[in-house]
């Protein structure tokens, strides 16, 4: 903790056996929890809850300002939780009055030269690779992959152990469990290796992609697909987490892959 070479502000709640490397600047009104490693020149300003056994790599900014006109200064927050790893230059900005928080979740990876936006809500145990990139008030669920270049689109919601593949636009909604690919996003399957890994059965998984057959590829519009899946499927949770997402998308979900040859 004791790093001649960093500046701490006073203010700052930093638990006793966190590391700080040199040139780092934590302002005031930060908590850090213990085990935490924050490497050189990282700066983490006003409104900084990071949890427990973090790892910050150098050139990371957390908390700054959003990038928002709108933002009068109010008292906002980010919140990252237990476990998660920042690589180097990724930047998080602070909530706005919106949501008041930006929250990262537990154990997740965050690659270089990410970008996480005012009011983002991420879920535990989620992975973005490199570059990749959420405007503002974005909801990501729990164990989603972004692959490398992403970019989504302010408002956008994306499911629970959804994949989306590198360099893809998120302009609509993503629902649980799928992967996304091409240009426009479309659907392209489940994400059958992420639900296998972990721990999904093969009933399951199968369940799954019964429904996303019924919404994507019988032709149906989405409020006929949702009435039949409702109407004959077995409820599960699954079935059920499925259903919600679509009921709450104010974007709409993205569509499924339509081939023009």
């Amino acid at each position: 903790m004791n790093q001649p070479l960093a500046y701490v502000h006073p203010g700052a709640k930093i638990a006793k056996n966190v590391v700080i490397e040199p040139f780092t600047t934590i302002h005031n009104n930060v908590v850090i929890g213990e085990g935490t490693w924050i490497g050189s020149n990282v700066t983490i300003m006003e409104g900084a809850r990071i949890g427990k056994n973090c790892n910050i790599f150098p050139g990371a900014v957390i908390s700054g300002i959003p990038q928002d006109l709108k933002f009068k200064d109010e008292d906002t927050t980010v919140e990252i939780g237990d476990g998660t790893t920042i690589r180097e230059y990724v930047t998080i900005n602070r909530g706005t009055i919106d949501r008041g928080k930006t929250v990262v979740g537990k154990n997740c990876w965050i690659m270089a030269y990410c970008h996480i936006a005012h009011d983002c809500i991420v879920g535990d145990n989620c992975i973005f690779s490199n570059n990749s990139t959420l405007a503002g008030h974005v909801t990501v669920g729990d164990h989603v992959v972004l692959a490398g270049m992403t970019a989504v689109h302010q408002f956008c919601m994306i499911g629970n152990h959804a994949f989306v593949t590198g360099g893809s636009l998120v302009r609509k909604d993503v629902p649980p469990f799928v992967k996304a690919a091409r240009e426009p996003l479309s659907y392209v399957g489940i994400n059958s290796i992420g639900l296998r890994r972990r721990g999904f059965s093969p009933q399951k998984i199968t369940e799954i992609q019964n429904i996303y057959r019924l919404l994507y590829q019988k032709n149906y519009n989405t409020t006929q697909a949702t009435e039949i899946i409702e109407a004959e499927m077995e409820a599960t949770p699954e079935r059920d987490e499925i259903l919600q997402f679509i009921k709450n998308s104010k974007r709409g979900i993205m569509k499924g892959y339509f081939n023009s040859n």
